[in-house]
């Protein structure tokens, strides 16, 4: 007996700070569907209303959905407030907050992979000097996917076909 797994649903929920997106691909891969919604007030409401919206047959989380829409938001202190308000330039500020992101980034990457094209995913890839500043210090190429915003959930989806969690 064979099982048509085009026919089986995989779901994958990337949960970010400001989005929520959610993709289901098929057996081989091939993306069913799509939808976003912006986080809210209240994430884990807004992604399980996202999840009543579409059929599945496993589901895989990613982003702060990786503890299965269960930790606190707490938020950190904004730096960039206090400069501000001590009249520090803002596109120094911004600059500084790039940097410092781009250097701890930087050191995660190179201890995992020191050479090579790296992918960038997320909103951030969408950010140009984000992945200008990445890519020199790297010295390396920087490659973005059409759409990097999706390419978390979509991942996700695509773990679901091997180890996700049924919807029943």
């Amino acid at each position: 007996m064979t099982t048509d797994t085009t026919a089986v649903r995989y779901a994958g929920i990337d949960i970010g700070s400001r989005t929520i997106k959610l993709v289901v691909v098929d057996g081989t891969g091939a993306v069913l569907e799509t939808c976003r919604a912006d986080t809210g007030f209240d994430p884990m409401a807004t992604a399980n209303a996202l999840i009543e919206k579409v059929s599945f047959d496993k589901i895989m989380a990613t982003g702060y959905g990786r503890n299965l829409f269960e930790l606190s938001f707490d938020a950190p202190t904004v730096t960039e407030i206090k400069a501000h308000a001590r009249g520090e330039d803002r596109k120094e500020i911004a600059r500084g907050l790039h940097t410092s992101v781009i250097r701890r980034a930087a050191g995660m990457i190179n201890r995992v992979s020191s050479d090579g094209p790296i992918v960038f995913t997320g909103g951030v890839a969408k950010n140009p000097c984000m992945v200008e500043l990445l890519s020199q210090k790297l010295d390396r190429k920087i490659r973005i996917p059409s759409d990097p915003q999706l390419a978390g959930a979509y991942g996700a989806a695509l773990l679901a076909q091997n180890s996700g969690r049924s919807r029943n």
